[in-house]
């Protein structure tokens, strides 16, 4: 069963201002399989941090992965996603219904762990970059 490590990264010039994804997707040997910074509009950063998670899962179901291990630095969506924290806004509860529809579809099953921002850094580039793409349009 193939095994992707992701590290998603989500960021905003201003909150809600232009908004960009980072997904950095490697195998099990650390082995980057693919970098993808896009941006996502104009929104504010918690959504881009959920459009990065989803991004990243659609990007290992397209590769075939049996089981994924997420890397992100938004604690406040990985505390929304394991259902410790509580998720008021309806758009908010929408991406998050959407991501775990997807982390359903690996049989090896899907863990999300918070890292700090220092062990992000190629995940925040690539968002960086997403975001700047809508700055400069």
């Amino acid at each position: 069963m193939i095994k992707l490590i992701l590290f998603i990264d989500g960021a905003c010039k201003g909150n809600p201002g232009a908004a960009g994804i980072g997904v950095l997707v490697t195998n099990e040997a650390g082995e980057t399989l693919a970098e993808i910074g896009e941006g996502v509009g104009q929104t504010t950063n918690n959504v881009a941090e959920y459009k990065a998670l989803i991004r990243g899962l659609e990007e290992a179901r397209d590769r075939g992965a049996g089981s994924v291990l997420i890397h992100t630095d938004s604690q406040l969506m990985a505390r929304q996603m394991e259902g410790r924290y509580k998720i008021n806004a309806p758009h908010l509860r929408a991406l998050q219904q959407e991501a775990q529809a997807l982390t359903r579809l690996f049989p090896g099953g899907v863990t999300l762990t918070h890292i700090l921002r220092e062990g992000n850094a190629r995940a925040d580039q690539l968002a960086n970059q997403g975001a700047r793409l809508i700055a400069s349009s």
